[in-house]
């Protein structure tokens, strides 16, 4: 109950211009956020601008946030939206089209082998699945606050965790080269 008044008194002191509030607010959520942003445009340089532009946005819509423990899901939604919203411009493919290919690694350590692995079925699967997986397995965030990120329902989450899960195991057995 205090921490939730603090955060309340956070926003109060945000909304009323203190910059420095909403550092403190914002601080924990902006590694998670891009990471977010990385697994879903693929390019870190796109990812700190997608969590740079979710920032000023979020700073811009404060007086929405509801409630302080609603900020996590809240602010990652409009990353996750920042993302899409970057994605679907016309100079993303112009952009992604030209990019410097990425270096050959010699002799891959199993673990960054079973990395690669994972990343390639990852961007193989539809966006819907790939973004509750990462958001629940990559950024470990309650199925309650994928669900508010993803804007789907809890039952939707757990629906496309469970199909995921299925489908990035199939492919990851495809890519060894084997079947089960």
């Amino acid at each position: 109950m205090a921490a939730e008044q603090a955060g309340m008194t956070l926003v109060r002191e945000a909304l009323s211009g203190d910059n420095t509030a909403f550092e403190v607010m914002l601080d924990p959520l902006l590694e998670p956020g891009y990471r977010l942003a990385c697994a879903m445009l693929h390019d870190s340089s796109a990812a700190e601008d997608a969590v740079q532009e979710a920032a000023l946005k979020a700073w811009r819509k404060l007086n929405q946030l509801r409630d302080t423990s609603e900020m996590r899901p809240w602010f990652l939604g409009i990353v996750a939206n920042e993302c899409r919203s970057t994605r679907r411009s016309r100079w993303w493919s112009v952009v992604k089209a030209t990019a410097a290919p990425e270096p050959a690694v010699e002799e891959p350590s199993d673990a960054v082998e079973a990395s690669v692995e994972i990343r390639r079925a990852l961007l193989a699967m539809d966006k819907g699945k790939r973004l509750v997986l990462v958001l629940h397995w990559y950024l470990d965030l309650p199925i309650e606050e994928v669900a508010a990120v993803a804007g789907l329902s809890v039952h939707a989450v757990e629906s496309r965790l469970r199909r995921g899960i299925v489908e990035l195991r199939q492919r990851l057995e495809g890519q060894r080269g084997y079947r089960s």
